[in-house]
């Protein structure tokens, strides 16, 4: 914090007034005052989500979380589902998740009611998981015997969503960085898909497989299901690769794309070591600004299609 006091200083000596810093500091300053002058209007609907990249260290997880956290900052219930065994997203939003845990798991195997499993994170009573545990990590296995096996993620959703008093207005799923029984719970499960795109080179390899893991789901289990939002993370503006690929992501998906970008920011990485968003750790850093205009975005565009009956 003592970095950005200095930025301050920076920003209103005669001298530096005019710095690169000051102008960085200056607009970070307006858009935390726009985001605290914005109210979002919820559509009283159940939105569900699944954020998946087969292409690794795009910052699934880290977007997941903080899209969450950032939602449930103006007023919208979320439930994230961690479908990933490295439980990654349990750990970011400070929920137990030991193998003795009820979990995900216990919901596709067991046939656990998802009510049972989900916890409350203690960043916000509107954010809650149901977390995932190690032994996630044997459920693509243990599911190729299981009935209705690409259905049973979406089958205790739905029976979730039809009891419970409060229903989230998002539920956001994490998914797994790999095509699978649990992938494919999730787009069975879900009513939109969000993509996140690293800024760099090879930013849009294996895209083109994944989109067509989408149609494959939109054919055979889930023809409501939607590619609605792609989100460009760890945007480095001093770059010129950077812009170079944000351009070029946005020639081919002119409406998914978000206007927001995620910068790279060392909060948002030092974030999950304490077990937090970078909502809770630092919500006046530029990487939370970022994911909070993300999540107004989102909210106002409110682009899930209405479910059919029987999501098929």
């Amino acid at each position: 914090m003592e970095q950005s006091q200095d930025a301050s200083v920076a920003a209103f000596d005669p001298v530096f007034g005019d710095s690169p810093i000051a102008r960085e500091l200056a607009d970070l300053t307006a858009r935390q005052r726009t985001l605290e002058q914005t109210t979002v209007e919820l559509s009283g609907r159940t939105r569900i989500i699944t954020v998946s990249n087969q292409k690794g260290g795009v910052g699934k997880t880290t977007t997941a979380v903080n899209l969450a956290a950032a939602m449930a900052s103006v007023g919208a219930r979320v439930l994230v589902i961690d479908l990933d065994p490295q439980g990654n997203a349990s750990t970011a939003l400070s929920i137990p998740h030991n193998a003795d845990t009820p979990s995900v798991y216990d919901v596709l195997i067991d046939e656990f009611p998802m009510a049972d499993i989900i916890q409350t994170s203690p960043e916000s009573d509107l954010l809650t998981c149901a977390p995932s545990t190690i032994h996630l990590a044997g459920a693509e296995i243990e599911l190729v015997s299981q009935v209705a096996r690409e259905h049973r993620l979406r089958t205790a959703l739905d029976d979730y969503l039809e009891q419970v008093e409060e229903k989230p207005d998002f539920v956001i799923i994490d998914c797994p960085p790999s095509l699978g029984l649990l992938t494919i719970n999730a787009f069975t499960a879900a009513h939109e898909v969000l993509i996140p795109i690293q800024c760099e080179y090879y930013a849009l390899e294996g895209l083109s497989q994944l989109l067509g893991n989408v149609r494959m789901i939109q054919k055979h289990l889930n023809q409501g299901l939607r590619v609605s939002t792609i989100v460009l993370t760890m945007f480095d503006g001093r770059t010129r690769l950077a812009q170079q690929v944000a351009d070029e992501v946005r020639a081919h998906f002119p409406k998914e794309v978000l206007a927001t970008v995620i910068p790279r920011s060392v909060r948002v990485s030092e974030a999950p070591s304490f077990g937090q968003t970078v909502i809770a750790y630092d919500g006046q850093s530029a990487g939370a600004v970022a994911y909070r205009e993300a999540a107004v975005e989102i909210i106002e565009r409110d682009s899930a299609p209405a479910p059919t009956e029987g999501g098929a």
